[in-house]
């Protein structure tokens, strides 16, 4: 008889629904969407929850009622902070797509502890970049260096407390600046809808003390365009990758979108291809 994961969204923006509309024209092998869940019964999650015809629930004991056994984080670092440990210690599955939250130590641990303690699993999935398999084997020769360089349209970088405080004159640019550079640890805070692959790689590869960030907006550029460099004992290599902006937020790219749906294709399966 074949298993059925059962797994609840967190979240009602681009990435929840991409993943519904996916759902209603082909289905997820081995998965059933069973709801979706948000903050309070004004989040956006209950208007999307109501149009596919799915529970929804409105705080996490109303979450839990659900009994899912994996719930996709796609809203916000706030939403990681506070349901990460707790479903996790509850033996729930969480894939978690807001992965800056995980630049904080003390969380990250907290969640580890839960996991190993219950069985759950933590995912983390690629999201919008390639090269997290390279890197993750070429670390175990040894790297020396890995850098991300997150490059978008300045429409991507607006309404960043971080970008206005700075008093980048977005709309006037006449060719590419620098928003940041130094480590992810620094970076992704700053940007917490934009760089979160930039954890991603961290986080998979030499940490975030040693991986560098460097963000940059350029108005020459139609794509979110990730450029990765990797230098160890193993050898070298670079990645590029020019991805098509999600039309109702151009802050993240729809690569990373479709990354939750493969993620779930990956639970769902009793076979998988590549590390």
């Amino acid at each position: 008889m074949e298993h059925t994961l059962r797994v609840a969204l967190l979240g009602g923006g681009t990435i929840g629904r991409l993943v519904l509309e996916h759902v209603r024209r082909q289905g997820l092998r081995g998965v059933e969407i069973i709801g979706v869940a948000g903050r309070g019964s004004a989040s956006r999650g209950a208007a999307l929850a109501a149009q596919f015809g799915l529970q929804y629930a409105s705080d996490r004991a109303a979450l839990l009622s659900l009994r899912p056994q994996v719930v996709l984080e796609a809203a916000s670092h706030d939403a990681v902070r506070e349901h990460l440990v707790e479903l996790l210690g509850r033996g729930i599955g969480v894939v978690v797509l807001s992965a800056g939250a995980l630049v904080d130590d003390a969380l990250r641990r907290e969640a580890q502890a839960a996991a190993e303690a219950s069985g759950a699993v933590m995912y983390v999935p690629s999201g919008g970049i390639g090269g997290l398999d390279a890197l993750k084997t070429a670390c175990l020769a040894g790297v020396d260096e890995a850098s991300i360089q997150v490059a978008k349209p300045p429409a991507a970088w607006k309404g960043i407390r971080y970008v206005e405080e700075k008093r980048f004159a977005l709309d006037s640019l006449k060719g590419p600046i620098t928003l940041f550079e130094g480590p992810a640890r620094e970076g992704v805070p700053h940007f917490p809808q934009n760089v979160n692959i930039a954890a991603v790689l961290a986080l998979g590869g030499i940490g975030l003390d040693r991986t560098l960030l460097r963000v940059v907006a350029d108005p020459g550029l139609k794509l979110n365009t990730h450029t990765i460099r990797v230098r160890g004992r193993s050898g070298i290599f670079t990645v590029v990758l020019e991805n098509v902006p999600a039309p109702e937020n151009p802050k993240t790219s729809w690569l990373a979108c479709y990354s939750a749906i493969a993620a779930l294709n990956e639970l769902g399966s009793r076979v998988r291809i590549g590390t």
